[in-house]
């Protein structure tokens, strides 16, 4: 979680409800800092305050809203702003949720469970589709248009990720940090060989659509949107 909040007092508090959930919670009172963290480790969710240090929280939204990594994170903003019409400058601008202040940090925390369950489905159980790709986590299969997909571990584990991310691209750092573990020795190409990799099995012997997405100069998509 990246947590944009000028408030020390609330940001500590949050931080507290929220670790104690086992989220890990990255923090700054900076709207520049905040794009720039996202930056170097987009997050799984953004908690944005309207009023920051720097950038506002609308243009910290915008922001993130432009960058390909950041392109499908949802985000929540926190104000204190609770007339309509700043309720919709903040959705149109790019916002998913919008909680006024004050609020009880045990509502936050299950609105947010909420969230991560709409957009990250391997948080509600064990199955996860997108379009005719479905995966059981729990027996390690998958499926494409109801035909079994033999994937070896690494490529069950990158069509995971994928799957619990649709839409959203990942850079080959970030794949690497994410499939293969946080300061993994494994070269940057590997994530490339194991593209191809899942690609040839999900797409098998029928030439079905290509799911894997490559983004120029940005990394892939499980996307089913034209190149």
């Amino acid at each position: 979680m990246l947590l944009v909040e000028d408030d020390a007092a609330l940001a500590e508090l949050l931080r507290f409800h929220f670790e104690r959930e086992d989220f890990a919670v990255a923090h700054t009172p900076d709207g520049e800092e905040a794009l720039l963290l996202a930056r170097e480790t987009p997050p799984d969710i953004v908690l944005l305050d309207w009023m920051v240090e720097g950038l506002s929280g609308l243009e910290v939204c915008r922001q993130l809203r432009r960058m390909p990594a950041t392109a499908n994170v949802p985000i929540i903003m926190l104000t204190a702003r609770g007339e309509e019409e700043d309720r919709v400058r903040g959705l149109e601008t790019g916002a998913d949720d919008y909680v006024t202040k004050p609020f009880s940090p045990r509502e936050l925390v299950a609105r947010v469970a909420a969230v991560l369950r709409r957009v990250r489905p391997a948080l509600a159980g064990g199955q996860l589709s997108y379009l005719d790709i479905e995966m059981d986590t729990g027996s390690h299969r998958v499926r494409r248009a109801g035909e079994p997909v033999p994937l070896g571990p690494t490529e069950f584990r990158l069509l995971r990720h994928f799957l619990e991310n649709p839409g959203r691209v990942f850079s080959r750092e970030r794949l690497l940090d994410a499939v293969w573990g946080h300061g993994s020795e494994i070269e940057i190409r590997t994530v490339d060989v194991h593209i191809r990799r899942l690609r040839k099995a999900i797409n098998g012997e029928r030439e079905l659509p290509d799911l894997i997405r490559t983004v120029r100069s940005a990394g892939y998509a499980l996307d089913a949107g034209d190149d």
